[in-house]
């Protein structure tokens, strides 16, 4: 049997692992599953067709799996998936997705939600992502692996982070921020590129090298979007990290932020 504290409330239609252990006051409803290992606190409500994986640790006062904030929400069966190893801390809030973006809000592994931060219906967070306190993510927004948002920044929705991205404190980012680049202020504007995260996962110099060349020619030339693709293709279209930054740029619909 799960640890569940006297004082929860638990439906019996809900789905436990035997190692879960879930603290005084907190809620969960009768559509939710939860993985070995995770750890509920207090006061924490989980709700809606809502699953969440292995060594989770929620603190006290999180909503997890509540409905969206959408006024063409109309009950709709949707769902909240969460993957392992993920810290959601206090008064965080994820809601579940809506029928008209798919029906699933999705979180990877290993994420850090930070205190009142808020994932909205329909987003899909990566791995490895720190989202700040009080950073808001709007319906339907693609956080890439490895983003960092610095606190009470916002995120349009529909708008798509690449992997290794930077978002500073307080930034209004309206349109896709390309992989491995910061951005800051309001509205958001490129500041260069993550080179400190960079080195932290791994790239070497080689890499970090040929995506500074890509930067200047996607942001620093006068050459057109598909003149530096292009260029980008035929110069250094052989290696993984700048065929990913070709792909996301070419398939932004919201625009980039430059």
């Amino acid at each position: 049997m799960a640890q569940v504290h006297p004082m929860a409330v638990v439906h019996p239609g809900a789905r436990l692992h035997e190692t879960v252990e879930v603290g005084p006051y907190a809620v969960i409803g009768e559509k939710v599953t939860i993985g070995e290992g995770t750890r509920v606190g207090p006061h924490v409500v989980i709700d809606g067709r809502t699953t969440i994986g292995a060594r989770n640790r929620i603190f006290p006062f999180a909503s997890v799996g509540g409905a969206p904030q959408d006024l063409k929400y109309a009950g709709e069966d949707t769902q909240l998936i969460i993957g392992d190893g993920n810290t959601i801390r206090e008064s965080a809030t994820l809601n579940i997705g809506t029928a008209g973006g798919g029906g699933v809000t999705r979180v990877g592994n290993n994420n850090l939600f930070m205190a009142c931060s808020h994932v909205a219906h329909d987003c899909v967070v990566g791995n490895g992502c720190v989202i700040a306190n009080s950073v808001a993510l709007a319906g339907h927004v693609h956080v890439d692996d490895a983003v960092i948002l610095g606190g009470l920044s916002a995120v349009h929705q529909f708008t798509r982070l690449g992997k290794h991205a930077f978002v500073a404190g307080g930034a209004m980012v309206t349109m896709d921020v390309p992989p491995y680049c910061m951005v800051q202020g309001d509205r958001a504007e490129l500041a260069g590129l993550n080179l400190v995260g960079l080195q932290r996962h791994g790239f070497n110099e080689e890499q970090i090298s040929r995506i500074k060349e890509a930067y200047k020619i996607l942001f620093r030339s006068k050459l057109q979007l598909a003149e530096a693709l292009a260029r980008l293709k035929e110069e250094m279209g052989g290696h993984s990290e700048i065929t990913y930054l070709m792909d996301f740029v070419s398939q932004s619909k919201r625009g980039l932020t430059r």
